[in-house]
């Protein structure tokens, strides 16, 4: 008789996961350390894109309450299975490049969109009407290289888009979110993240989030003023194909 074999899930064992989720948490704290910051401020949002959902209990059991995602509907399937095993305990980010015509659905299950680049966006956020009545966090992308086709505002226009936020009774402004270009010296590029996010919260002072940093750079982020670290490789291993 033969023994059925359980396949392993695409980010492998939970031993596995345990260990680079470790590995992540004492990185982040060493150079937490190196900046002179203390590690509780940092919050660490763990992105599982392509991965199955289970990976969503595994590391919610090991303490990861963040999670990030960059597609819709994927993002949604795995927003109901965090609320099913976390309810108000964990939050969903939406991280990728928002379509005007998806940001209703985003903003119906998402906890925090960090996406958010254009007045186009805020308007249609602006008529959301949530089951739970909340108001959405949100925070403002900004585009580091100046190609806003890849994603994210101009640095002399995000000051007008914070005001327009504001202005939404249905969003709440968290702050700012940016990813440093490729070749570009990060140090820089989160330098020029942390003048913007300063120059926001001089009229906006609860806007303090800065979302920056991913698996190859967070320590640098860290170094410059991040407050939220977007991780995926590093914690979840190597990413299966896209679906």
């Amino acid at each position: 008789m033969m023994t059925e074999v359980t396949p392993q899930p695409s980010w492998g064992s939970r031993e596995a996961l345990a260990g680079r989720l470790a590995a992540v948490r004492a990185s982040i704290a060493e150079a937490a350390v190196d900046a002179n910051r203390d590690p509780a401020e940092l919050t660490l949002v763990a992105v599982t894109k392509f991965h199955d959902v289970d990976i969503i209990d595994a590391l919610y059991e090991l303490g990861v309450r963040d999670f990030g995602e960059n597609r819709h509907p994927e993002s949604r399937y795995k927003a109901a299975r965090l609320r099913e095993i976390a309810g108000d305990d964990g939050r969903m980010h939406f991280i990728g490049q928002l379509q005007r015509n998806k940001a209703r659905q985003v903003g119906r299950y998402a906890d925090v969109i960090e996406s958010i680049d254009r007045v186009e966006l805020v308007d249609a956020l602006s008529t959301l009407q949530r089951e739970d009545g909340r108001q959405v966090d949100v925070t403002i992308q900004l585009s580091l290289d100046g190609d806003t086709a890849r994603g994210g505002v101009l640095l002399e226009e995000a000051p007008d888009l914070a005001r327009r936020i504001l202005d939404t009774d249905t969003l709440r402004l968290r702050g700012v979110m940016a990813v440093a270009p490729i070749d570009a010296d990060p140090d820089k590029a989160f330098a020029t993240v942390r003048e913007t996010s300063e120059t926001i919260r001089s009229f906006a002072p609860d806007a303090t989030w800065c979302s920056m940093g991913m698996t190859h750079d967070f320590r640098s982020a860290i170094s410059q003023g991040a407050t939220h670290l977007r991780i995926g490789t590093a914690i979840t291993g190597m990413r299966p194909t896209a679906p």
